[in-house]
Order: C-alpha cells, then sequence, then structure tokens
C-alpha cells in the first residue's frame, strides 16, 4: 500500500540519490555536505555521461541540470574538484 497522504518533495522522490540520472544524462554521484548557493541546499556531484566531467548542482536542481562543460549548463559549483571522471 503506497502512503499518499505526503506531498512528495524533490528529495524524496530521489534526484539526489547515487545513481540517479536525469534526462540530460548528467548523473548524481554523491553529496558532498557543502552548502549550496540557493536555500537551504547542498552541492552535489555530477558526472556528465557525454564527456565525463564532474560538477557540483543545488540538490534542487539535479533533475534539470546539463553539462557546463560540453551541452550548455551553467557553470557547476565549487566543491574543491573538477576533473574528469577516473576510476
Amino acid at each position: 500500500m503506497v502512503d499518499n497522504s505526503r506531498p512528495r518533495s524533490r528529495t524524496s522522490a530521489g534526484t539526489t540519490t547515487p545513481g540517479y540520472r536525469n534526462r540530460n544524462g548528467q548523473t548524481v554521484i554523491r553529496d558532498t555536505d557543502i552548502p549550496g548557493n540557493d536555500h537551504n541546499q547542498r552541492i552535489f556531484e555530477l558526472l556528465c555521461s557525454n564527456c565525463l566531467r564532474r560538477y557540483g548542482a543545488n540538490g534542487s536542481d539535479i533533475w534539470l541540470r546539463r553539462c557546463p562543460h560540453c551541452n550548455g549548463g551553467r557553470p557547476g559549483l565549487d566543491f574543491g574538484e573538477d576533473r574528469p571522471f577516473t576510476v
């Protein structure tokens, strides 16, 4: 049985869960625990599936983000790292 008594927030919808991939091919890597630049937000590390660049974004923006390096997205938020993803 599904509990529909509480409205779903973007966070509870899973957009901040590591592994979530938005329609623009941006995947959540992790929560950096660094405050973002929007009210009550934290910076999340995202990975572009096209160019494999990592960048930061507010949790509330993940669902609509485009890569700032190859897809015309807004500049990423600084979380201390900005380099191609490596294994």
